[in-house]
C-alpha cells in the first residue's frame, strides 16, 4: 500500500515560515531576471508549484544531520527546506555557475548560515564526499534508476534518498526491477501526495550498504550507461 503526506502534515511548517518563505520566493523572482533559474516565475506559480511541491517532503527528512541538494537550480528544493528547518545543514549543488552565484546570493541576503552552495558535477563532488549527508534529493526530470545513482554515493549508511516523481514513478521503477541492492539500496517505496489537482509522489530509498567498486562514475556516464541495463 503507497504512504501518502497529506497538506495538514507541512501547514504548520508553511505557516510558522510563512514570512521566509516568501520573501525567498520575492528574491527568486528578482533573480530570475539575471539567470534562468525555474521555468514560468510569477508569485502564485512559485508559491503554488514549486514552494508547497518542495514543502510536502519535509516529513521525511532527518531529524537533525546533513542534507543536499542535487541540481538545486533556483534553491528549490534546498532552500525551502533551510528555511523551515534550520536545525538542518543544507548543501545546495549544480554544475551551472550562473545559478549558483544567484543562489549563493539568495541565501546570504536571507541570512541562511545552515546553507552551503556548491558548484560542481554531481559527479566530481560525490568523489570528494562519499557518504557524508544524512539525506540526497533531486527534483531532476530524469529517470528514477538514474537519479538513484547521482543520489546513492552522497548518502550514509542508513540514510535516506528522496526522487520527487510524477505518474511515471512506478514505469520508471520498473525498468530497474530488483536491482537496487547493487547501489546498496533498499527496494522503493512510493510516498504520494497532492499537489493542487496533480497527483504526486516521492521515491524514497535506503540505505543500506555499500556502493559498487567504480562509483561514483565519469560525469555523463550515469545516463549513457545506465547501471541497471
Amino acid at each position: 500500500m503507497t504512504e501518502s503526506i497529506a497538506f495538514e502534515e507541512i501547514n504548520k511548517y508553511i505557516g510558522e515560515n510563512e514570512a521566509g518563505l516568501r520573501q525567498y520566493v520575492s528574491l527568486l523572482i528578482k533573480a530570475n531576471e539575471l539567470a534562468r533559474l525555474t521555468g514560468p516565475s510569477d508569485e502564485e506559480t512559485l508559491w503554488n508549484g514549486h514552494i508547497i511541491d518542495c514543502a510536502f517532503a519535509l516529513p521525511l527528512l532527518p531529524a537533525r544531520g546533513r542534507v543536499i541538494d542535487v541540481g538545486t537550480g533556483g534553491g528549490l528544493p534546498g532552500l525551502v527546506w533551510a528555511i523551515c528547518r534550520p536545525e538542518l545543514r543544507v548543501t545546495l549543488l549544480d554544475s551551472i555557475t550562473r545559478k549558483c552565484v544567484q543562489v549563493e546570493r539568495i541565501a546570504a541576503l536571507m541570512g541562511l548560515r545552515n546553507v552551503e552552495v556548491v558548484c560542481s558535477r554531481s559527479e566530481d563532488y560525490a568523489k570528494k564526499n562519499l557518504e557524508k549527508f544524512d539525506a540526497a534529493a533531486a527534483r531532476a526530470v530524469c529517470a528514477a534508476g538514474i537519479l538513484a545513482e547521482y543520489l546513492a554515493p552522497f548518502v550514509k549508511t542508513k540514510g535516506k534518498l528522496i526522487a520527487f516523481k510524477g505518474p511515471k514513478a512506478q514505469e520508471e521503477l520498473a525498468a530497474v526491477g530488483n536491482k537496487w541492492k547493487t547501489l546498496g539500496l533498499s527496494q522503493p517505496r512510493l510516498v504520494s501526495y497532492e499537489l493542487g489537482e496533480m497527483s504526486r509522489c516521492f521515491v524514497v530509498w535506503n540505505k543500506v550498504g555499500p556502493l559498487p567498486k567504480g562509483m561514483p562514475r565519469r560525469p555523463g556516464m550515469a545516463e549513457k550507461f545506465p547501471w541497471y541495463r
